[in-house]
């Protein structure tokens, strides 16, 4: 009787375990100490178990470790232009301070868009110059990241007419070419498992996840017939300008965090652009550029290749987005400017 009893006591605490364990891989811990849900795990919803990857219902777990609720949620898993932190379309930027900038860049150069001691992320840019227009409409066509002693890129490849049954995603590591098996949830790690990327869908849509740093989802699109009949692009017919849109979820970035993104984090952050303009330009393409998509060599860049670990207090540390065209919270660049 003895051993029955000590037999089904050992059965349940092994129940217990694997739930726990089980659970464990499906929720989020908060490691910011100045945050208000500090040293909690945090499950999430049965209906979205994952914040890498779309569930069936296309929806993601999203929890912010500074509510005091230190709750969970589902979120769509697509892009919101309405919404602070994506980067689509013609960008422009939500700063720190919710307020809509735009950054005008130029076609074929490069930005850079944070710069931290371990982290640096730049973007080149897409670009097309109408007859009588004195600035190129651009997108974002790539993200180059640098991470610790780590390099790796994303780009959206150059088509002439867009199909969706292709993938237009070209990837990077160190130099070499990436392939990630077209899949849904077809996940590549880096030698260090420090990085992540997971297809969302079996094309066009990934989520990278750079260790206790970012979490950033990137869908590729064309400018499509509509954008050009309502912008008047005057997208030339050997190129779709396809690009980038994006959406950042960022943690543990520091106080001297640069880059044209990552500068509107810094904690006292005051906003440059013209207050009350329809369209508030944010400058520094000088400051900003890079020589690169792998550089970090723009004058207010602080990336060093260095570690830390100590975990910063930001204030504005998690990003959000969704675009219609089909997830989290925070300031990124996004959607459409009519310049």
């Amino acid at each position: 009787m003895k051993i029955s009893k000590t037999s089904s006591l050992v059965m349940t605490l092994l129940s217990i375990m694997l739930c726990f364990l089980r659970a464990k891989s499906q929720g989020v811990y908060c490691s910011n100490p100045y945050q208000l849900c500090f040293q909690k795990y945090i499950l999430c919803p049965a209906e979205c178990p994952s914040t890498g990857a779309a569930a069936t219902n296309n929806k993601v777990c999203y929890v912010d470790c500074r509510n005091i609720l230190c709750t969970s949620e589902c979120r769509r898993a697509s892009l919101n232009c309405n919404r602070p932190g994506p980067a689509c379309n013609d960008p422009r930027l939500i700063a720190g301070d919710e307020n809509v900038v735009y950054f005008y860049g130029k076609s074929k150069e490069h930005f850079s868009l944070v710069s931290d001691p371990d982290l640096q992320i730049n973007a080149r840019f897409t670009g097309h110059r109408p007859a009588g227009r004195s600035r190129d409409f651009t997108w974002v066509q790539a993200l180059g990241f640098l991470f610790n002693s780590q390099k790796f890129s994303l780009e959206a490849t150059k088509v002439a007419t867009w199909d969706d049954s292709i993938d237009h995603l070209r990837f990077s590591f160190d130099g070499q070419d990436l392939i990630i098996p077209e899949e849904i949830l077809s996940t590549w790690y880096s030698p260090k498992k420090d990085i992540k990327i997971r297809r969302a869908t079996k094309m066009n849509s990934v989520t990278v996840t750079i260790k206790d740093k970012a979490e950033i989802m990137v869908n590729v699109v064309p400018v499509t017939k509509k954008d050009d009949r309502i912008q008047s692009y005057k997208v030339p017919s050997d190129d779709c300008l396809a690009h980038l849109e994006v959406q950042f979820r960022f943690l543990n970035l520091s106080p001297r965090v640069d880059g044209i993104l990552g500068c509107t984090s810094r904690p006292g952050f005051q906003n440059q652009a013209k207050s009350g303009a329809a369209m508030p330009v944010v400058g520094g393409e000088d400051k900003f550029r890079t020589s690169s998509l792998l550089s970090h060599d723009c004058r207010t860049c602080i990336f060093t290749g260095l570690s830390s670990s100590i975990k910063w207090e930001t204030g504005h540390a998690v990003l959000d987005l969704d675009c219609t065209r089909g997830a989290s919270s925070g300031y990124g660049i996004i959607c459409r400017s009519r310049k």
